[in-house]
């Protein structure tokens, strides 16, 4: 395996390589732009075809590979899309790919066998893409290894534990970034009901870790291509300096946002500081009736820490993108990101969460729906950071709801995207906080919606009071997604719903809900 790319340019002299196992070998490059993508590497200068660029923006999934690297617990695997990754962020993880799953004798790995036993593919575009993502799922229901395999390769034939019939549910999530235009669906669902029947082929967790120990740094990562740096810090201390002294620096976290500012808008980002290897940023904590979550916590493991508490947050967290995307995006890369049409922050808001920003004065806590001042702009200097997102545990007597509305169910940005929280004294109003994302510049409160309920019973009457300042509170616009007067109607229905859902008078069912209220 070639362990460079060769061109005329030269790395700067306090550049490190970028190094990641890869087809059984430590993988280095040197002559790399740091905005390149993993896909351009594999395609265009290793000629590894197999992965394929569909869209460029991490909605199609042809391009999905699986990413290894170390945890607290050991070795993490996770579905990533290529398309949007930049190489350096590779650094001391490992890389497969499809052409990864042929086995030793070159038989097909289950997940292969069984897309073509049920065919599972036509055109065969997309195929790579599922195939990984099914490879994925595959790892991740295979049981844990009670010991290393004996065989130094990373995939072989074991005895394994009984494999768990997988719901659908499951191969719903876990295909949820993938998308096909000619074979259909249901036979690569039934591959993914179908692998688990074939022959087990284990992945030994133990050989890849022992080849990831050696590429782990103990210092800053800095790589550096053609006079642009990007810099890895290993400790929020270091990213504190070098935030600083770089403050016109691009943040970079889970690339799911910024990476398209490369490959659709071509944009420079000039000098790059990658979060992602920050270990005080990846923890999530409980406190002082609080749940903070670092900033460089995935949004996967973010929503599944939230909705421990917050049940309700469970087709939200479905809902959110894909799990490729979950797997590499970030909480905090969607607070500071501060769209309008974020998912994140009508709830975080709603629950009355706050943001830590970090700089070289120490901390700064504010009340999140404080951090976004207009489109786009945050109250932010320019050698600050965010830290954290501190969301307050659940409290007696409090209703909670998020709902999203898009044209799709999975994959979809929101039309509108609605949160209330509401806590009663019996069928009194004791506080109430509702926030929209889609209905302003800013992901933004009701204000005179609240103030018309609080303190008030929470009754019809009411309700129809706060309905109608919503308009007052908003004025959407209209674009591809939906019309303003949607909008509005949607957004006053959704609040009926939430209405219909907590009224301690006879609530109706969920089914109830939605026909009634969102026909």
């Amino acid at each position: 395996m070639s362990t460079a790319i060769q061109t005329t340019a030269t790395p700067d002299a306090a550049s490190s390589p970028i190094r990641f196992f890869y087809r059984g070998a430590v993988h280095s490059v040197h002559h790399a732009a740091p905005t390149r993508t993993i896909l351009q590497h594999l395609r265009e200068d290793l000629h590894c075809t197999g992965t394929k660029e569909g869209c460029a923006e991490g909605d199609c999934g042809a391009c999905t590979v699986v990413i290894g690297e170390m945890g607290a617990n050991g070795v993490q695997m996770k579905s990533v899309n290529a398309c949007i990754q930049f190489l350096p962020t590779l650094d001391g993880k490992a890389l497969y790919t499809v052409e990864d799953l042929k086995q030793q004798d070159g038989a097909l790995h289950p997940v292969q066998q069984a897309m073509v036993e049920c065919h599972g593919s036509q055109c065969g575009f997309c195929t790579p893409g599922f195939v990984m993502s099914l490879w994925d799922l595959y790892l991740k229901n295979e049981g844990v290894q009670q010991a290393p395999l004996p065989s130094t390769a990373i995939a072989s034939v074991t005895q394994c534990p009984p494999w768990k019939p997988l719901q659908r549910k499951e191969i719903d999530v876990a295909l949820s970034g993938n998308l096909c235009r000619c074979t259909g669906y249901r036979p690569i669902i039934d591959a993914a009901h179908r692998m688990g029947e074939l022959p087990v082929v284990g992945f030994d967790r133990h050989a890849l870790q022992t080849a990831l120990e050696p590429l782990q740094r103990d210092d800053m990562f800095t790589y550096s291509h053609a006079g642009q740096h990007f810099y890895a810090p290993r400790t929020l201390q270091q990213l504190v300096d070098i935030r600083a002294s770089h403050p016109a620096a691009r943040m970079l976290a889970g690339s799911t946002d910024v990476g398209l500012w490369v490959t659709k808008q071509m944009r420079d980002l000039g000098d790059i500081i990658f979060l992602g290897q920050v270990k005080e940023l990846a923890t999530v904590k409980t406190e002082n009736a609080q749940l903070e979550i670092g900033a460089g916590v995935s949004l996967n493991d973010a929503y599944a820490a939230l909705s421990a508490h917050y049940p309700e947050l469970n087709e939200m967290w479905q809902r959110f993108a894909s799990l490729p995307i979950r797997n590499a995006g970030t909480l905090g890369g969607n607070v500071a990101n501060g769209s309008p049409i974020g998912d994140s922050p009508p709830w975080l808001i709603a629950l009355g969460a706050e943001v830590v920003l970090r700089g070289p004065a120490g901390q700064r806590i504010m009340p999140l729906e404080a951090l976004y001042l207009d489109y786009m702009k945050k109250d932010m200097q320019p050698d600050e950071f965010v830290e954290s997102v501190r969301v307050p545990l659940p409290r007696a007597g409090m209703q909670f709801r998020t709902y999203k509305l898009a044209k799709r169910f999975d994959q979809d940005i929101s039309a509108v995207c609605a949160a209330f929280s509401v806590v009663l004294d019996g069928n009194l109003v004791e506080s109430v906080r509702i926030a929209f994302g889609g209905m302003a510049a800013t992901p933004k409160r009701a204000a005179k919606a609240e103030a018309a309920l609080v303190g008030q019973p929470w009754d019809e009457v009411r309700l129809q009071a706060a309905m109608a300042l919503l308009a007052e509170d908003f004025a959407p616009l209209s674009d591809m997604r939906a019309s303003s007067v949607y909008r509005m109607k949607t957004a006053q229905n959704l609040l009926r719903r939430c209405w219909l859902e907590t009224r301690i008078d006879a609530p109706l069912r969920p089914d109830q809900v939605n026909a009634f209220a969102c026909a």
